[in-house]
C-alpha cells in the first residue's frame, strides 16, 4: 500500500498494476470520446417529456453563459493542478469520470425529457465542437448535470483544505447558473451530487484506490 499523496509518478510508473489500470481507464475514455457525438445526437432526435419545476417557472432566465464556463473551466484548470502530481489521485479521479459519463449515459437512456421552458442556449466553445456534433444545438442532455456532477467530482479528488473548499464553492455556483440559464431542471441539479458520490466511489472499489492508500 502507498500513500495516495506521497506516491510520486516515478513509483507508482515502477508497479505494473498502476500502469495497467491507467492505461486502461486512458483507453476507455478515448473510445468513450469517440462515440459520444453520435449518442448525443440520438439523444437529442428522441421526444421526451417536460416536468412540473416550480422553481424554475418562478426564475426569470437569463444567459449567464460566460460566467458558467469561467467558473468550469477555472475549477478544472485547479482540480488538474492539484492532481497532476499526485498520480494515485489522479488515476482514481480519471475513472471516476469515465463512470460518471457512463451512468449520464444510462440515466440520458433511461430518462429522454424536453428542454425546461425558457431554455436559454449553453454556449461551450470547447465541448460544442468535440462532442456535440449534431446539426441541431443538443438541449436533452438533462438528467443528470454533468457540469455539476464535475465540479464536485473534482472536490472530492483533491485532498481537504483551500482548493476543496473552492471547487464545492464553484459546484454550488455551477449548480445555480445553470438553472438561471434554464438549461437543467431543478431535478437535474439536485440528482448530480448523488451521481458524482457513486462515481467516485466506484472508481476507489473498481481500481483499488482508497482514501489515502492505493492497493496492488
Amino acid at each position: 500500500m502507498f500513500s495516495a499523496d506521497s506516491l510520486t509518478w516515478p513509483a507508482a510508473w515502477r508497479q505494473p498494476a498502476f500502469r495497467t489500470r491507467l492505461g486502461a481507464v486512458l483507453a476507455l475514455l478515448l473510445g468513450l470520446v469517440a462515440l459520444l457525438p453520435r449518442y448525443f445526437a440520438w439523444v437529442q432526435a428522441r421526444p421526451g417529456r417536460h416536468l412540473p419545476d416550480p422553481l424554475l417557472t418562478a426564475l426569470p432566465a437569463r444567459d449567464v453563459s460566460v460566467f458558467t464556463f469561467a467558473v468550469i473551466y477555472l475549477g478544472i484548470g485547479l482540480g488538474l493542478v492539484t492532481l497532476l502530481p499526485r498520480p494515485a489521485r489522479l488515476l482514481r479521479a480519471l475513472g471516476a469520470y469515465l463512470l460518471l459519463h457512463l451512468l449520464r449515459c444510462a440515466t440520458l437512456a433511461l430518462l429522454p425529457l424536453e428542454p425546461p421552458t425558457g431554455l436559454v442556449l449553453l454556449r461551450d466553445p470547447l465541448v460544442d465542437q468535440l462532442l456535440y456534433a449534431a446539426p441541431t444545438p443538443i438541449t436533452k442532455d438533462l438528467f443528470f448535470s454533468g457540469h455539476t456532477a464535475t465540479l464536485l467530482l473534482l472536490a472530492l479528488a483533491v485532498p481537504p483544505g483551500g482548493r476543496r473548499t473552492l471547487l464545492l464553492a464553484g459546484t454550488g455556483a455551477i449548480g445555480v447558473l445553470v438553472l438561471i440559464q434554464h438549461a437543467h431542471y431543478t431535478y437535474d441539479v439536485l440528482a448530480a451530487p448523488l451521481f458524482a458520490a457513486l462515481a467516485w466511489w466506484g472508481s476507489g472499489r473498481v481500481l483499488g484506490v482508497w482514501g489515502e492508500e492505493v492497493r496492488r
